[in-house]
This record gives C-alpha cells, sequence and structure tokens, in this order.
C-alpha cells in the first residue's frame, strides 16, 4: 500500500483552544513541509474535529500520540482516514501552575495525558486540553492546573513547578483517496 501523499494539505484540524501543544505541532508540520499559507482550525475535542473536517484533499487531522482514546478515533474512523504521516516534535514546557494568591490547592484541571504531573492530594479535574486546563484555573474553576507555558502566561497564572519539554509524537490523519478506498479495506478485511 502506497501512503496518500501529505503534499495537498493546507488545512490541519486539531485540538484546541490557543495555546496547545497540537496547535504549536500544526504550524510546525507546515514549517516543516513549507506551506506558507497553511491554516490550523482548533477544536474541544479531536472527535469533533473528525466531524467536522471537510471531505478534501487540503484538509487533515493533527493527532497526538498520547490523546486518549487515540486508537478509539482510529478504528473508529477507518472506511474515511488513513494515517498519513507521524513526526516528533517538543511540546511546550509543561507546568504545575496556579491562580495568583491561591494557597490552598483542592482541585487540578488537567488534560488526561498528563495528570501523572499533578502532585498528590489534589483532585484532578479532567479537562480536554492543556490550555483548557489554564483557562478553567484563571477563571476559578479549579486551584491550579498542569498546563503549558504559553497558555499559563495567557491566562496569568503562577508557575509552582516547570517540567520542561516532552519529545512528543504526532499523526496526520488524512480522507482516503475514492479511487484506493475499496482496494484498502480488501486489504483490511485480508488480514
Amino acid at each position: 500500500m502506497t501512503p496518500q501523499s501529505t503534499s495537498k494539505i493546507r488545512t490541519l484540524h486539531t485540538l484546541g483552544p490557543r495555546g496547545t501543544n497540537c496547535e504549536a505541532a500544526a504550524r510546525e508540520w507546515f514549517t516543516r513541509n513549507n506551506v506558507d499559507a497553511g491554516e490550523v482550525v482548533l477544536y474541544s475535542t479531536l472527535e469533533q474535529a473528525v466531524k467536522s473536517m471537510p471531505v478534501e484533499n487540503s484538509h487533515a487531522l493533527l493527532g497526538c500520540v498520547v490523546y486518549p482514546e487515540l486508537h478509539t478515533l482510529v478504528f473508529s474512523n477507518l472506511k474515511k482516514l488513513v494515517l498519513g504521516e507521524c513526526f516528533v516534535f517538543p511540546t511546550f514546557n509543561m507546568l504545575f501552575a496556579r491562580r495568583p494568591g491561591t494557597t490552598e490547592l483542592r482541585t487540578v484541571a488537567c488534560h488526561p495525558a498528563p495528570q501523572n504531573l499533578v502532585p498528590s492530594g489534589p483532585r484532578i479535574i479532567l479537562v480536554n486540553s492543556n490550555a483548557q486546563a489554564a483557562l478553567d484555573c484563571a477563571n476559578g474553576v479549579v486551584d491550579a492546573c498542569i498546563t503549558t507555558l504559553p497558555a499559563a502566561r495567557a491566562a496569568g497564572l503562577e508557575i509552582i513547578s516547570d517540567h520542561g519539554p516532552v519529545s512528543m509524537g504526532f499523526t496526520i490523519h488524512m480522507h482516503r483517496e475514492r479511487s484506493t478506498n475499496a482496494a484498502l479495506q480488501g486489504e483490511a478485511c485480508a488480514t
């Protein structure tokens, strides 16, 4: 099976809101592929991105290898998406942060992937992204969060600890070309 070319991609659909590692990886993918006018469209989940993404060769989904249920997303969309590429890119610095003036840390907003960075004690409130965790912390929904450096700065949070960047894998999922779709489904059934 020959992978479909990623050269036509001009829009990447991925996890938001602004400030996620996925957004940064999407912009990096455009830079690495010399796409000057690439567009990044952000969603609250990758599942929403798949549902909203136009069925055009110029549109693709950017995922992260540690995204919860990425395997479900892939296998539930086998008939319409194919993995086109994987690449490694460091995340933003991953931080444990709090609202300024907060002293008692009872609750921590966190995306499911980095929840092991939360110190023992506080109750973890799972959210859809690291950037959303920072917004929830800034808005007083929780006392602290695990987030990225840009999201913490944008939300005006205080850094408690900095875990640094994490070398991470990101995936590009493209629409299957109609001409090869039947052949690919036959290969999948034969194995």
